[in-house]
Formats: structure tokens, sequence, C-alpha cells
């Protein structure tokens, strides 16, 4: 992926390898560790902001359901790993967090998932699905003033996986677990 390349659908991730701050100690990550589970990257613009920890919260607050999908939540900007550490260790909310919280002050990340604003030096809030085998299966990239739901990702995330494993079907607008999906026909395939 070159400058200005924009991540897509069925497109393999990039193995990059960053710093992380997660559970209490500073480590190097990559991300093809992760091949072989669902990834959630979770691109926000910085620590010690006002929306950044509402959202990572209440990813948090989600986290035990992302695990029981075999789902591992990155969070990424462009802070340094100490800066994180920082901010876990005096935010009420974001010590709740339990996922890895990835360092990207060269902006590596930001850059390969074109998420970074240039003028800024910050990301963009923007969230990607990576299925087992590496690939993008959904991203959502939004303006930074408007937060993001973590049930809502947690939800595409259940879709995604439910479609890989029930080849055949695709799910429905607002579909849930348990509700019904649609069976791909000849006739249909032309039409989603």
């Amino acid at each position: 992926m070159g400058k200005g390349d924009i991540m897509k659908i069925g497109e393999e991730i990039p193995d990059i390898e960053a710093e992380a701050y997660h559970k209490g100690e500073i480590k190097k990550i990559r991300l093809h560790d992760y091949k072989g589970k669902w990834l959630v990257l979770a691109f926000y613009p910085a620590d010690f902001t006002f929306v950044c920890p509402t959202e990572l919260e209440e990813l948090a607050e989600y986290y035990d359901e992302f695990k029981k999908l075999d789902a591992e939540i990155l969070s990424i900007s462009t802070d340094t790993a100490y800066v994180h550490k920082a901010w876990h260790d005096t935010s009420k909310a974001i010590g709740k967090i339990k996922f890895p919280m990835v360092a990207d002050p060269a902006a590596k990340l930001c850059r390969a998932f074109d998420t970074y604003i240039e003028d800024e030096g910050v990301s963009t809030r923007a969230t990607f699905i990576i299925d087992p085998d590496g690939k993008v299966v959904a991203m959502d990239l939004h303006d930074n003033s408007i937060g993001r739901s973590a049930k809502e990702i947690l939800r595409k995330l259940q879709a995604a996986k439910y479609t890989r494993e029930h080849p055949g079907e695709v799910c429905p607008a607002s579909w849930e677990p348990g509700k019904e999906t649609l069976k791909i026909s000849l006739e249909l395939v032309g039409k989603i």
C-alpha cells in the first residue's frame, strides 16, 4: 500500500510491527501474529481527549463478548506506548482496558490503513474488522467528532463470523444472532 491507497474489502492487511501497552507492560506486536482469529482495529485520534475515552471504555465493557467470538481488539493512535501507559494508569475509564493499546508515533499503521490526517498528525476515527485469514471484511471511517458504538462493531463482527461459517447465507439489515438470514440464490447473486 502506498501513500493515498485505500485499504479495500478482501485485501490482506500488511504485517506491521508496533509497540503496545498491554497488561501492565510495553511489548512488541505484529499484525500477522493475530492470523487465525478475528481482529478489530480501532483507530482513534489521541489519548487524553474527549470522545476517545468514551469509545475505548465502551469497547472495554464489551471486550468479553468479542473474546467469545475469538476476536482481539487493538486500539491504535499516534501516541507512544508510554503515553498509553500514563493514560491507562490515570484514567478510570481507560483503566478498564484489557486489550492491547498500540502505539503508532511514526504513523506506519495509520498510513497503511489510510487513516492518517497529515496536517494534524493524528488518525481519523476508523474501525477495521479483519477475518482469520488476515483480510478486511468491514471498515468504517468517519469524522473525529462522531463517536462509534461498540455494540454495532460487535454486531458487524457477529455477522461477518456467521456468514463465514455459513456459506450461501447473507445477513440482512440490522441482523443480529438468532434472526433469520437470507439464502443466496442464483436470481439474487447479481442484486447483492
